[in-house]
């Protein structure tokens, strides 16, 4: 039976959600809409904050929260690991920090957050996502590798795929963003010149090839221009399959950094972000378009 929640004055509340996970005990909230949920109940978008990082930043940095105020989604901001509050990270592969180095298992805890959040409100298991800035893009990618049987679709912003092999119990779609200025998680792969862990990166492209390959698609993409106002940016849309498949699409964004495409970085050092080209409206039309089969 789902508990019932205090009333809320606006069109979100809040939902601060603990489950344990091995010996830890482990922590998210829920941007919640204020609405009645569909039939089926809320779609749900996980939003892993980026390495070095924490739910409240990730909030601010991608602005997902309007996707609950919309009654769009149901998003949740987990929380990684680490010694130091706020300077958290995944084990997301080959990545990243105190996580990595812990072996925290992290899939295990979002198997567990989303029992519990099953648990305390009406969800569409059909429609769970994920994505995430950075670090938090290689969870969201090993989330979507592991947990294939609950994860419907993964959105990365700035990360790569940091496992050296992947095995999805299904195909899963994947849509992805990055820029060629990124000097943390570079385009290319290799080191990034402003890494704090110094983590050598798979290519971006090479991961969405491998992902591809096992979704069963067309080895060869097709490329086009996408129309973008900001000067001195150019964006192409790389894309694997199509409407009908579980596709895997990159938006390549030429003169893009660190960033999250339509939001303000928190800082310079992260490069420059795309004003008229956002993200958010193309990550939830492509969740909206690929719930997990039945």
């Amino acid at each position: 039976m789902t508990p019932s929640l205090p009333p809320a004055a606006g069109p979100t509340h809040d939902l601060a959600v603990e489950v344990r996970c091995g010996s830890r005990l482990r922590h998210a909230v829920a941007c919640v809409p204020s609405g009645a949920p569909p039939a089926a109940g809320w779609p749900v978008v996980i939003a892993f904050h980026g390495g070095r990082s924490h739910p409240e930043a990730m909030r601010r940095f991608c602005g997902l929260d309007a996707a609950a105020a919309a009654g769009s989604a149901l998003v949740v901001y987990p929380a990684g690991t680490g010694s130091r509050e706020g300077v958290l990270t995944w084990n997301g592969g080959n990545c990243c920090g105190e996580a990595l180095e812990e072996q925290s298992d992290d899939v295990g805890f979002v198997r567990a957050l989303l029992g519990r959040l099953a648990d305390l409100l009406p969800v569409d298991p059909a429609r769970i996502h994920a994505t995430g800035m950075s670090n938090g893009a290689m969870m969201a990618y090993r989330a979507g590798a592991e947990l294939a049987d609950t994860i419907a679709s993964i959105a990365p912003v700035a990360g790569p795929l940091a496992l050296a092999s992947i095995a999805p119990a299904r195909p899963v779609p994947v849509l992805h963003f990055h820029g060629s200025l990124d000097q943390f998680t570079p385009l290319e792969g290799g080191v990034g010149r402003r890494s704090v862990t110094r983590t050598h990166h798979r290519g971006v492209v090479d991961g969405l090839r491998e992902w591809a390959r096992h979704n069963g698609l067309d080895p060869l993409p097709v490329t086009t221009p996408v129309p973008c106002a900001d000067e001195g940016i150019t964006i192409e849309r790389v894309a694997w399959g199509g409407p009908g498949e579980a596709e895997v699409v990159l938006y390549r964004i030429d003169g893009g950094g660190h960033t999250w495409p339509g939001m303000t970085p928190d800082s310079f050092y992260l490069g420059t972000a795309t004003r008229s080209f956002e993200a958010n409206p193309l990550i939830l039309d492509f969740f909206r378009r690929h719930p997990r089969p039945a």
